[in-house]
């Protein structure tokens, strides 16, 4: 089979799954999301599988508590915009729940940073962090936000948040939201409009009347 024929069997194979899938029944569609994800998991090394589901069996680190200080936290470094979602809608939260189990390295300077927020936030507002409003949440996180603007004193808060900055930011984007929020078009076809006219006016050159219908197509 040669090359132009391959191309179109890929693509005729691609474009029938997908009409063959939103014909499917629900169940039937489970069945085919199943079946994709055993091909994905069919390039891992074995390695790499027992290692995941290892750490899938193991049981949550965080506390509920915990975790409610991370969506917060999360959401207030990489909020909602016009763009696209905040940290918590890329479940970003879930991510870091893996890292700490993937990476125990991580565990003891999170635990630790959330306990020492939380305190902080007893001595100055006399409430959590979360149960502080938005605008403490905000005066808190701008005394560790800026390492070279916060007081000595603040130092713990400062590597803490430092490691929480560094965390949401690869969650985030590294997930499809994140992706799609930087304009990542990944491998995909490149539609060309032809050579542009400042370039064809430098030239002295235009396209004919033919290549215009039969070779250049204008959006």
């Amino acid at each position: 089979m040669d090359r132009r024929k391959s191309i179109k069997a890929l693509l005729v194979g691609s474009m029938a799954t997908g009409v063959l899938v939103e014909a499917c029944k629900p169940s039937e569609k489970k069945a085919i999301a199943e079946s994709a994800t055993a091909t994905l998991d069919a390039d891992r090394m074995q390695e790499e599988k027992d290692a995941l589901k290892k750490l899938n069996a193991l049981d949550k680190f965080f506390t509920p508590a915990e975790m409610a200080t991370i969506t917060v936290l999360g959401d207030i470094i990489i909020p909602k915009d016009a763009v696209s979602g905040s940290a918590s809608d890329a479940k970003v939260p879930d991510f870091i729940e893996f890292i700490v189990k993937d990476m125990p390295e991580h565990q003891t300077p999170l635990r630790g940073g959330l306990r020492w927020l939380d305190l902080q936030c007893l001595q100055r507002f006399e409430k959590t962090f979360t149960g502080c409003t938005p605008k403490q949440q905000i005066e808190m996180v701008d005394m560790i936000a800026f390492p070279k603007k916060a007081k000595p004193e603040m130092a713990q808060g400062v590597s803490f948040f430092n490691l929480m900055r560094d965390l949401v930011s690869t969650g985030f984007y590294t997930s499809e939201i994140g992706v799609k929020d930087i304009g990542y078009m990944g491998n995909v076809p490149n539609q060309w409009n032809g050579v542009p006219d400042d370039v064809l006016k430098q030239y002295k050159l235009a396209y004919s009347e033919r290549e215009l219908k039969e070779c250049v197509k204008f959006d």
